[in-house]
């Protein structure tokens, strides 16, 4: 079994969780993830049967990461 933590600091962390959460509990082949919120840090926790099972929810979770914060700069330059 592998496994991986992906930690987010910052203004983004609170967003993430939320944002994250439906993403984390949704079924991904061979894979259990959760996510939560831990003084202001953002850890989402992915267990993966194989290589090819984490590369996938890996490439999920940073997608939805750049997301957030691409839309976390966008906010800020128009403040």
């Amino acid at each position: 079994m592998l496994s991986a933590k992906l930690t987010i600091q910052g203004p983004a962390a609170s967003v993430a969780v939320p944002a994250i959460a439906p993403e984390a509990g949704r079924e991904l082949p061979r894979t259990e993830t959760s996510i939560g919120l831990n003084d202001g840090v953002a850890v989402i926790d992915i267990t993966a049967a194989d290589t090819s099972a984490m590369r996938a929810a890996l490439n999920s979770y940073l997608e939805c990461i750049r997301i957030i914060e691409d839309i976390e700069s966008l906010t800020e330059m128009k403040k």
